[in-house]
């Protein structure tokens, strides 16, 4: 069980993207209200904003914040979301059967990213809107003054404008359970419609048209040809979504959960270079894979009210992630960054309370599901270049992808400080991986810092009362010589390992 890497400066995959590190508020059960917002909470500032919730977010190390949905933004009306809080409607959430007070919109949600120190990424609604709402929305939004919304919005309290630069057009429009559900001729032509329209308010927007919803979708390929047929010109980016989880007890092919991503990316990237060639285009279309996760989506928690119960901010799709369900993420993280030449942005779905990294109690504590870590450690240190990591060693069979690699890897290097960061998982259930990593074509590596997380008991989860009895430890045992890594990883873990190198005289 030992799996040999080769790492080397010069083999650059494309640089380590910020946007990578992403994530979502939807209003959807308490990911808003009591979420990040709770004006009645011991920790809430002037804003109402918990800032206990704030204090995670930013060692979380998000970057981009995608908002209001999902699939809420398909029958949302954002002008409900503005204005004296008091004057503001209580409409209906189609998407997840609840009540929104709308106490909570677009200002709040501006306000709160600056004090996240986020960006803002907006979506919106094509599912029962067009056009012209979308053209409000962006000229309340980015425009200065002069005009009536942006007028408005000064009105408001709001004198600068947001100057947001990515935006959705609409959610999984392929979805039959979504509002306004489109063939994709259909979509294809409103999607370039609004995007030609926003674009004239503003050239140089980035825009995301709806890809799959997943990989298993019947319309999967067909859905990206045609829509990026008709949009090629007025588009940046491709969405992709995807939510894995342990099935039927298939703990194998769920911790291979990344060999699915990696093809999914792989599918979308060949379909949208295809359609390039046919149209005879300069540009790349790049993916936005703005919803990902490990997402429980049979049991309970995501189970929706029905009939004349339309609650505010239930409790809805609160998933406790165990061990196992971390070191998918951390994976996934992996096949990410190993993709970064065509994933520009992604976006971890969601961010609190709702399939979250971070949980919160109305009135009481904040604290970090085991998914938190990897994620945070992933953003903090994968900084440079993402660099190619070829990889032999064991393999195992999976019910679901066939032979998989036992041990996944990535690894970044910032040619300007010499930070080196290895992310590894292993995949085993049931025996440690050793492995040999050759940094010979590196200056002078030493060993800063190498984690693991890991438990003998994988199904282990954090509770409001014990959130740190598993958290990453020290990876003991990791040596260098003769710039040669080893070490060993124990079963069903995820890893980090941290080095310095000379930096390069020519980095700049």
């Amino acid at each position: 069980m030992t799996a040999r890497i080769t790492l080397d400066p010069d083999f650059s995959v494309g640089p380590v993207r910020r946007r990578t590190f992403g994530s979502f508020v939807e209003h959807l059960g308490r990911c808003v209200y009591t979420g990040i917002y709770e004006p009645d909470h011991p920790s809430a500032d002037e804003n109402g904003f918990r800032t206990d919730v704030l204090e995670l977010v930013r060692e979380l190390g998000v970057s981009t914040i995608r908002y209001p949905g999902g699939n809420f933004v398909s029958n949302y009306r954002w002008e409900d979301g503005v204005g004296p809080a008091d004057e503001r409607p209580t409409r209906l959430d189609l998407a997840w059967h609840s009540s929104d007070p709308n106490t909570f919109g677009t200002d709040e949600f501006m306000a709160w990213c600056t004090k996240a120190d986020v960006e803002p990424m907006m979506a919106i609604n094509l599912g029962t809107r067009g056009i012209q709402e979308a053209l409000d929305l962006l000229e309340y939004c980015n425009v200065p003054g002069g005009s009536h919304l942006a007028e408005k919005r000064r009105a408001n309290g709001v004198e600068d404008p947001y100057r947001v630069k990515m935006w959705c057009l609409g959610n999984e429009m392929d979805g039959p359970w979504q509002v306004g559900h489109k063939t994709p001729d259909e979509y294809g032509r409103l999607a370039t419609e609004v995007a030609r329209a926003m674009r004239m308010v503003d050239p140089d927007l980035q825009l995301v048209a709806c890809g799959s919803s997943h990989s298993r979708m019947p319309t999967f390929g067909d859905w990206e040809r045609i829509v990026l047929t008709e949009s090629y010109d007025y588009v940046d980016y491709i969405s992709a979504h995807v939510y894995y989880f342990e099935e039927d007890g298939d703990l194998g092919s769920f911790l291979a959960s990344a060999v699915n991503m990696d093809r999914f990316i792989e599918g979308i990237v060949a379909t949208a270079d295809a359609v390039r060639t046919a149209t005879k285009r300069e540009k790349r279309i790049n993916i936005s894979f703005d919803e990902w996760n490990v997402w429980y989506q049979k049991r309970a928690e995501s189970k929706v009210s029905e009939g004349d119960d339309w609650p505010v901010a239930p409790r809805l799709l609160e998933d406790r992630y165990n061990v196992a369900d971390s070191v998918v993420v951390g994976n996934l993280l992996i096949s990410l960054l190993r993709h970064t030449d065509r994933v520009h942005a992604a976006s971890l779905a969601q961010l609190v309370n709702v399939i979250a990294p971070i949980m919160t109690e109305p009135g009481g504590p904040a604290w970090k599901q085991t998914i938190f870590h990897p994620f945070a450690l992933t953003s903090r240190y994968a900084q440079g270049d993402v660099l190619a990591v070829p990889i032999v060693g064991p393999t195992y069979e999976t019910e679901k992808y066939g032979e998989v690699a036992v041990l996944d890897a990535v690894g970044t290097h910032d040619k300007a400080t010499g930070d080196l960061a290895v992310f590894l998982v292993n995949r085993s259930q049931t025996e440690s991986t050793d492995f040999r990593i050759n940094l010979r074509a590196f200056d002078a590596p030493t060993v800063v810092e190498a984690v693991q997380l890991s438990n003998p008991d994988h199904t282990w989860h954090a509770t409001m009362e014990d959130s740190t009895s598993v958290v990453p430890q020290p990876l003991d045992g990791v040596s260098l010589d003769e710039g040669v890594l080893t070490g060993s990883l124990p079963p069903v873990s995820w890893s980090m390992i941290r080095l310095s190198t000379t930096p390069a005289t020519d980095a700049s």
